[in-house]
C-alpha cells in the first residue's frame, strides 16, 4: 500500500514538474504593445522588428542608437546591437518548429515573438574591420566587413534596469 502511495505521489510531483517548466518557458517573453518585448529570461527589452532593410554594421549602430528610439513611444536611450549569445538565444533549434518565411524569401527559426525581414542579424562583435552576424537561418554564427549591407539587418535591444 506505501508503494502505491509512494508511486501516486511520484506521479503528481514529476505531473506538477514539468506543468510549471513548461509554464515558466512559455513565460519568456512579454509584448509590451508598443513594438517591444521583454525578455525576462535574458533581463533585456528585444524591438519586435528588425530595421527592414539592408544595412551596414556601422550604419546599424548609428541606427540602433539614434533613429530607431524615435519610431517608438516609450523613449529609451540605451539600444544596442545584441551580443552574439543573445542573438544565439532567439535562435529555435527544435528541428519540429518550421521558422517562417521573411520578407527577403529566407526561412528562419527564431522565436516567434520577434519577426525578421531577413535572416541575418548584426552582433555587437567586432575586429578591426568586421563584425559578427548570426543567421537565423542555420543558426550560426560569422564575420563580415562592417562596411557590408548584402541582406543584412539591426535588431536593436536594451537592458532592462
Amino acid at each position: 500500500m506505501s508503494k502505491k502511495i509512494s508511486s501516486v505521489v511520484l506521479v503528481i510531483m514529476l505531473c506538477m514538474f514539468f506543468s510549471c517548466t513548461m509554464l515558466l518557458a512559455g513565460e519568456r517573453f512579454t509584448d509590451n504593445g508598443d513594438g517591444t518585448v521583454t525578455d525576462h529570461q535574458l533581463g533585456v527589452m528585444w524591438s519586435k522588428y528588425d530595421n527592414q532593410g539592408d544595412i551596414s554594421w556601422i550604419q546599424a549602430n548609428k541606427w540602433v542608437e539614434y533613429t530607431f528610439p524615435d519610431t517608438i513611444k516609450p523613449k529609451y536611450d540605451d539600444w544596442r546591437l545584441p551580443t552574439l549569445e543573445e542573438l544565439k538565444s532567439l535562435h529555435v533549434r527544435d528541428k519540429a518548429y518550421k521558422g517562417y518565411e521573411t520578407d527577403c524569401g529566407q526561412k528562419v527559426k527564431i522565436v516567434s515573438d520577434i519577426r525578421l525581414s531577413c535572416g541575418w542579424v548584426w552582433a555587437s562583435e567586432k575586429e578591426e574591420i568586421t563584425a559578427g552576424l548570426f543567421n537565423f537561418n542555420r543558426g550560426y554564427y560569422y564575420t563580415d566587413r562592417m562596411s557590408k549591407r548584402r541582406a543584412y539587418r539591426a535588431l536593436p535591444v536594451r537592458d532592462l534596469k
